[in-house]
């Protein structure tokens, strides 16, 4: 067996994983203050990024959901940076990233800003894993620069044809009048009964009744509401997916020879099963679909052996 197919961590701070199969699986969840002490910042033009880079080897990025952050990948990133270099940012407008002044949080910007990380650190070329709007940016990332992108592997994210997006117009709305932050994130931090609830985004967006936990609704949504500025930004992040952020990208996904695989929460209240198919006959060089029963949109948080079985997979 080899190692890449079996990883056992004992001894680390980012306390072990157990053996389920060939799959490693959470002993464990890393905890907040354990990621916490990982996070490192670094000085753009965008603003100042917050991000993980653990590990050494192959390069991994992930991009993580809205309204989340690099919290989302914390178990996946635990197993997986025994072999690789795991690079996790926050985007603009979302977690610990402070954005510059008159910056755009647009997927094109994020496109932009996660070539500047990577230029800074000397990565030529990543594996992608990406979810939610994440797979949005993921798109025009291999699109716009596909020698820096090995492998593609997609959770339920945009597609082109899902827009408008219903599910979210509430959310525009409110973030026009400046009111999502508190009105919504804000509500769910104070009450984590209600953010777990069917009127939560537990209840939206996660599988496990008992999810996202109170150390994780904090991570995710403390940061977004401690300021003025940070309310903005959010907002800015929120609005620039009103309008469809991929409108003609079908032709160059078409194009793409980057091996890109689909692995979908078939239960998603936000995005349409049928998007997995799409993406499975857009891409042109698709490694198919997976299926997961009773998932949602934000399974790869709760299910990270599987972010960890279908990479290994995929890059091998």
């Amino acid at each position: 067996m080899q190692r890449r197919d079996f990883i056992v961590l004992a001894g680390s701070s980012w306390l072990g994983f157990q053996a389920i199969g060939s799959l490693a699986a959470p002993a464990r969840r890393v905890t907040a203050a354990e990621f916490t002490s990982a996070r490192q910042v670094l000085r753009t033009r965008f603003g100042r990024i917050a991000h993980i880079d653990r590990g050494t080897g192959d390069a991994v990025l992930f991009l993580h959901g809205f309204p989340l952050n690099s919290f989302q990948w914390r178990d996946a990133i635990r197993v997986l940076s025994q072999d690789h270099r795991c690079i996790a940012p926050d985007f603009l407008g979302l977690g610990f990233t402070e954005v510059a002044p008159g910056q755009s949080c647009g997927p094109l910007e994020q496109v932009a800003m996660l070539i500047a990380l990577l230029d800074a650190k000397g990565v030529k070329k990543v594996h992608v894993i990406a979810n939610d709007s994440g797979g949005a940016v993921a798109q025009h990332l291999v699109v716009k620069h596909p020698d820096r992108v090995h492998t593609l592997l997609l959770t339920n994210c945009d597609t082109e044809p899902d827009y408008p997006l219903a599910a979210l117009q509430p959310v525009f709305e409110l973030a026009k009048k400046g009111r999502f932050a508190d009105e919504w994130l804000g509500n769910w931090k104070a009450d984590k009964a209600l953010a777990r609830s069917k009127d939560g985004i537990g209840g939206a967006c996660y599988g496990d009744p008992s999810q996202p936990t109170d150390e994780a609704i904090d991570y995710y949504f403390g940061p977004l509401v401690e300021s003025a500025q940070k309310k903005a930004a959010l907002h800015d992040y929120t609005l620039a997916l009103e309008a469809n952020p991929l409108a003609g990208i079908e032709a160059s996904l078409r194009q793409c020879r980057v091996p890109t695989r689909i692995v979908w929460g078939s239960a998603d209240r936000v995005f349409s099963e049928n998007s997995a198919a799409y993406l499975d006959r857009t891409f042109g060089n698709s490694r198919g679909v997976r299926l997961l029963e009773g998932s949602k949109l934000f399974w790869p948080e709760e299910k990270p052996e599987v972010v960890i079985e279908e990479a290994l997979k995929l890059w091998s």
